[in-house]
């Protein structure tokens, strides 16, 4: 097969065997030639361990460099990784290593204290990722093994391990499976999606053809979960075959560790979800944009443009300064923050993918794609709505092409429900297209709500709205007998240094309703609000489990 994904990260090896690929951010570098070393050392434990092409390996830790080593190494040995976001509790971990028949388990070591392998019983080991110390193994062969692993490498390769001695197993079909990705979705009932190899090796392409700058030497930041898929493509599986240098944020990534980050690295590209660039939106340019002079000045077109221009510069220069794009996914965007961005000719896009597509559905360049669009169907992928009207009356989106999944895994009745009879995957999202093929989400089909006279009301429209209202952190729309109700997590330490707290917090989001009802047609407004006082509860990629929140008064 020449269009062999392992094929590509064994040319990378060989032709970037000097070069600087995966740090973790303030910590160790390790080299191609280093990353090499270990997969070849975690081959011999993979062979020991009796593993066989097809069986599966768990990873479940923080971003770090050995995160990458071992995903690798995986999938260059006919594995097939199973990454597991660090995020989940322990029974969904113990849930999803034996669901997927994993053999091993790579773990982090703060996840462990959580875990126990009596209750993973089909697994052979276990190995702690940041030294590869093994934790448990099933049969004294593998202990003996780890034990002696420096010994059994230099047998093998006794006159060093170099470039020429790399040989990784190469996919036998583009419809093999190479992954499974569990996503808890927004359902809270957690599915393995099977990638197949056609999609991995897409997804790259993809990432090649539209960032050619991305080559040997590039800088990265990774500050999105590798094991959700969007962050795992883009910010580090791409990068390894292009010789790049992947710096993990192994911290949570708060906007000021991701701004001190950028200013250090000064990435070419920048992958990021709706919820980093808002906040530094509303941190660094709300308060400045909201100042009465700024809103006068910013209608007076010469003084205006330089205004902007200055905003733009500031902003360029927080995210580093030499980024020739950032592309955002995984959630919707805030509609003025994005308008504002799009004013400025800042360079963003946003892109629209899901797990299932390992993951881009659509792009388009920043100078290309249209305000509140994310973009046309990717090379190798067909997009169509399901409407009679598909340019004017919202359907779901469904589409088709390489990137698509097999299936979900040991799960026939949720894969046949994926599919349309004549082979389209159904994205569960409502959207629209215009003529020339730009694609307008307009909500999931699974929080769409029916009004009162049959309208189909997007409550994540309403939320765009409310959440640049002041005071309004977050905030989520759901229908309660028949009306549309607003959920708010306000802004309580911004509210109180401003001498507003209980019942003036109360009057400030009657207020803030108000507002957002004057820009509603009637079906669309907001009957009541409920304070709520803390964040509502997140997805690892920062989207809100809405199904927690509804018909709650």
């Amino acid at each position: 097969m020449n269009r062999s994904l392992n094929a590509l990260f064994e040319k990378s090896f060989k032709e970037n065997w000097d070069l600087p690929a995966l740090s973790d951010y303030k910590g160790v570098t390790l080299h191609y030639r280093d990353v090499a070393r270990r997969i070849e050392k975690l081959h011999i434990v993979f062979e020991i361990c009796g593993l066989k092409h097809g069986d599966k390996i768990s990873i479940c830790s923080k971003n770090q460099a050995n995160w990458g080593v071992v995903y690798i190494a995986a999938l260059t040995y006919g594995a097939v990784p199973v990454p597991i976001l660090h995020e989940f509790k322990s029974g969904n971990i113990h849930h999803i290593v034996n669901h997927s028949d994993s053999r091993i388990l790579f773990v982090g070591d703060v996840m462990w204290e959580g875990l126990s392998e009596s209750e993973m019983p089909k697994l052979d080991a276990v190995i702690q990722i940041n030294d590869f110390a093994l934790l448990y193994a099933r049969d004294q062969k593998i202990v003996e093994t780890r034990e002696r692993l420096n010994e059994y490498f230099g047998k093998k390769y006794p006159k060093n391990f170099r470039p020429e001695h790399i040989s990784y197993y190469k996919e036998q079909s583009p419809d093999e499976l190479a992954m499974i990705n569990y996503t808890s979705g927004t359902s809270g009932f957690s599915k393995g999606v099977m990638i197949p190899y056609r999609a991995l090796y897409s997804n790259v392409m993809f990432a090649s053809e539209v960032h050619p700058s991305v080559k040997q030497g590039t800088n990265v930041v990774s500050m999105l979960p590798t094991a959700h898929m969007y962050g795992m493509m883009f910010e580090f599986l791409f990068e390894m075959t292009s010789g790049a240098h992947v710096h993990f944020l192994t911290r949570i990534p708060s906007p000021k560790i991701i701004m001190e980050a950028f200013a250090e690295i000064k990435p070419e590209i920048i992958i990021a979800v709706p919820l980093i660039i808002e906040k530094i939106y509303k941190k660094k340019l709300q308060p400045i944009i909201n100042k009465t002079a700024i809103r006068v000045l910013l209608k007076l077109p010469v003084i205006e443009q330089k205004i902007e221009k200055r905003i733009l510069n500031e902003l360029t220069s927080a995210f580093g300064g030499r980024f020739k794009e950032i592309i955002i996914g995984g959630a919707a965007f805030n509609r003025e923050a994005e308008a504002f961005f799009k004013r400025i000719k800042f360079p963003y896009t946003v892109g629209y993918g899901m797990t299932e597509c390992a993951p881009i559905i659509t792009y388009a360049p920043w100078r290309e794609n249209r305000l509140y669009s994310c973009g046309k169907a990717a090379p190798r992928m067909e997009v169509r709505i399901d409407s009679p009207d598909p340019l004017r009356i919202p359907g779901e989106i469904i589409v088709k092409g390489d990137n698509v999944m097999l299936g979900y895994y040991k799960n026939e009745s949720e894969t046949a429900a994926a599919f349309t009879e004549d082979g389209w995957m159904r994205t569960g999202d409502m959207g629209v297209l215009d003529s020339d093929g730009f694609l307008y989400i307009k909500g999931r089909s699974k929080s769409m709500i029916l009004g009162a006279s049959g309208q189909n009301i997007y409550p994540e429209e309403i939320e765009s709205v409310l959440n640049n209202m002041p005071y309004v952190v977050e905030s989520l729309v759901i229908e309660d007998g028949g009306n549309l109700v607003a959920l708010i997590y306000p802004d309580f330490e911004a509210a109180a240094a401003d001498g507003i707290s209980g019942n003036a917090l109360e009057d400030k989001m009657k207020e803030n309703i108000a507002l957002v009802n004057q820009e509603q047609p009637n079906y669309c407004k907001l009957a009541s609000f409920k304070i709520f006082p803390e964040e509502f509860e997140k997805t690892p990629k920062r989207s809100i489990k809405r199904y927690l929140y509804q018909r709650q008064s």
